[in-house]
């Protein structure tokens, strides 16, 4: 499962363009409608951050997260650029991409003042 911010609307659309063009794209659910102590999630974690929730006590948050759903596509393009992600450098890179989007995505397309960090 997908854990991420449904009051922000950026968050929501990236959440969309998977949901359409990732076809293992894992079930999605946002962080205010799940019971976060169920879930071993605090506040902080989801405020922060995508969270993947997977078998085998797999989790994963941030760019990594993102890595690891690109890993697992059947179609070799995203399965390669997971595989890259999840790998030093280029993993650094994307976690400080991850972060400065994260805190720019009230300006960015479907964002309003909800989705400020």
């Amino acid at each position: 499962m997908l854990v991420y911010d449904g009051d922000c609307g950026f968050c929501r659309r990236c959440v969309e363009f998977g949901e359409k063009h990732l076809p293992e794209m894992p079930e999605t659910r946002a962080w205010q409608e799940l019971d976060l102590d169920a879930h071993r999630l605090t506040l902080e974690q989801v405020n922060a951050s995508v969270q993947l929730l997977g078998p085998g006590g797999l989790r994963a948050s941030g760019a990594r997260a993102v890595a690891v759903i690109l890993a697992l596509q059947p179609r070799m393009g995203w399965r390669v650029l997971g595989h890259a992600m999840l790998v030093p450098p280029v993993s650094w890179v994307a976690e400080v991409g991850y972060r400065f989007v994260a805190r720019i995505r009230h300006r960015l397309p479907g964002g309003t003042g909800a989705c400020r960090v």
